[in-house]
């Protein structure tokens, strides 16, 4: 079991030492679902990427702003939970900011319910 507190603060303080502002840990990883902690110093970014199947992103520290190809954008702050767009998107860091991200990376499993098989 890992302690998200201290998961935070130990890569916030490496983000800060970081050449890129950044550090992330993937802290999860049962079948499709993962779950990793990301530090980012302030206005450091995540360039846009393509988003999995399904993810949200849990602000455990600070504030970010969370954008989309068609120029869309959500500001989060620590405690609030948002489901991450189904496109392109991106991140930045508006102060030093952690974050957890859950990514559901296929949804066809053994298991599931609606899974073909």
């Amino acid at each position: 079991m890992d302690d998200l507190t201290a998961l935070a603060e130990r890569h916030m303080a490496q983000a800060r030492t970081d050449p890129h502002g950044r550090s992330s840990h993937l802290f999860l990883h049962d079948g499709p679902l993962r779950q990793s902690v990301i530090a980012l110093v302030e206005g450091e970014s995540l360039d846009e990427h393509n988003a999995p199947p399904a993810a949200g992103l849990h602000v455990l520290q600070g504030r970010v702003r969370v954008t989309v190809k068609d120029g869309g954008e959500e500001e989060l702050t620590a405690g609030q939970v948002h489901a991450v767009p189904r496109e392109r998107h991106g991140m930045t860091a508006l102060e030093d900011s952690v974050v957890v991200l859950t990514t559901v990376t296929g949804a066809d499993w053994p298991g599931r319910a609606d899974s073909a098989g």
